[in-house]
């Protein structure tokens, strides 16, 4: 049997960013279980992309690994620009406008998936205290009187040697949505369906993107257009410009007519709900779509086991802050374990007794009903409303659009600038 300190289960991008960040500060024995390995990069690009802000970037900066994200496809943007169809309300954002300190030259970096965990992957595998089971999922976790016993299925027809048991002080979910963890520890969640099904894809956009991410909001729901990097053939990353990932948050049955469209046909709904600020927009990849709900569980930590991640909360993707909430997780109880390791760099009983996890689950399952909260909101919002309640919605957004105090609140929310932010979320030159 191998002995862990912390067993991760998902080495997504939460995952693998709790690991990094616990060993920046500690020595701890870290044990990571994923069949979903990563793939080496290649010129096609990835249709799930994230919108990291500026506490996002500053973490992958603290644990030395934007570089290597920068090397690869990065897409910055400096404005975003947000309009209501059915109105005449607009919101324009800029880089520029933001009194944050230090000055922030961008709103936010589009990145996919698959780059980021890429750059997370090859970093953690330069660490000889993260250790990684692919070969067999697990098949059941259970609580002894100091530590956690993980089991694997090591089923029959695997090619694959029988993985051990492994032991560990601390189990962390950050596997996902539908989280395996979550689900063997019976924590419970609260749902609700968000009645809105997404439809991402990459388009093709003949009047560029401008550096900018775009959003209208639409009587069935927002459409969001992301700007995205692109290969050269040479593997130099250059910015074509006309390149946009979109997220299509519509109803269930209207996102079953659009995902049936031919491509072109598509294309010209996009084009035409876009009211053409983008160019004759093409579809250049494949459409895929998925139910959008609001998930939280009551509690982020049970006995031994922590969820972080979309294991612990999942929000309606109109502000693109999914990511980043998981993020902020991570290093949230890296910061809260490593604050309370003993002398000899092991995890104190008064810690697995949960009196500072039960802090942590406070402090991030706020933030998460914070957002979930607002989402709501402005998703209730932008529901299709009697004319006068438009005009004055309209109206609203203008007026905040020309509102100094009120609309720097708002950049800095979207740079992720806020106070109570886990260390490693501040810029180094700031902590």
């Amino acid at each position: 049997m191998q002995k862990f300190d912390v067993l991760i289960v998902g080495a997504g991008m939460v995952g693998l960013t709790l690991a990094l960040a616990l060993r920046k500060s500690s020595q701890l024995k870290i044990a990571m279980v994923d069949t979903a390995t990563v793939t080496e990069l290649d010129e096609n690009i990835d249709v799930r992309v994230s919108a990291i802000n500026v506490a996002s970037k500053n973490i992958f900066t603290n644990l030395d690994i934007w570089s290597a994200i920068e090397k690869s496809r990065v897409q910055d943007y400096q404005h975003m620009h947000v309009w209501d169809k059915s109105g005449v309300g607009k919101l324009d954002f800029s880089a520029k406008d933001s009194v944050s300190f230090p000055p922030e030259d961008n709103l936010g970096w589009i990145i996919e998936n698959k780059v980021i965990r890429h750059a997370l992957w090859q970093q953690a595998e330069l660490d000889e205290g993260i250790h990684f089971f692919t070969d067999n999922k697990l098949a059941s976790i259970n609580q002894g009187d100091s530590e956690i016993f993980a089991t694997f299925e090591n089923a029959q027809e695997s090619k694959s040697a029988p993985t051990p048991p492994v032991m560990a002080k601390l189990v962390v979910g950050a596997d996902g949505a539908n989280s395996w963890v979550r689900k063997q520890m019976n924590m419970a969640m609260i749902f609700k369906d968000y009645d809105h099904h997404a439809i991402v894809a990459t388009v093709a956009c003949p009047q560029g993107h401008k550096n900018t991410a775009w959003q209208v909001f639409l009587p069935t729901g927002p459409l969001a257009f992301l700007p995205l990097k692109q290969s050269k053939s040479d593997d130099t990353a250059v910015s074509t410009s006309d390149l946009c990932s979109i997220v299509y948050s519509t109803a269930p049955e209207d996102a079953a007519r659009l995902s049936a469209l031919d491509p072109i046909e598509f294309a010209k709904e996009l084009t035409a709900a876009s009211d053409g600020k983008l160019g004759d927009i093409s579809l250049v990849s494949e459409r895929f779509t998925y139910p959008l709900t609001m998930r939280l569980a009551q509690d982020f930590v049970k006995d031994r086991v922590v969820l972080i991640g979309d294991a612990a909360h999942t929000i309606h993707p109109l502000a693109g802050q999914g990511v980043n909430l998981g993020l902020l997780d991570a290093v949230a109880l890296a910061q809260t374990l490593t604050a309370k390791l003993n002398k000899d760099e092991e995890i104190t009983t008064d810690l697995v007794n949960q009196t500072d996890l039960k802090a942590f689950s406070r402090w991030r399952k706020s933030e998460a009903t914070e957002m979930i909260t607002a989402m709501a909101g402005i998703k209730q919002a932008f529901a299709p409303q009697q004319s006068p309640i438009k005009l004055l919605r309209g109206v609203g957004m203008n007026i905040l659009n020309n509102f100094g105090p009120a609309k720097n609140r708002l950049i800095a929310q979207a740079l992720g600038i806020k106070e109570d932010l886990p260390e490693l979320a501040y810029q180094k030159d700031s902590l």
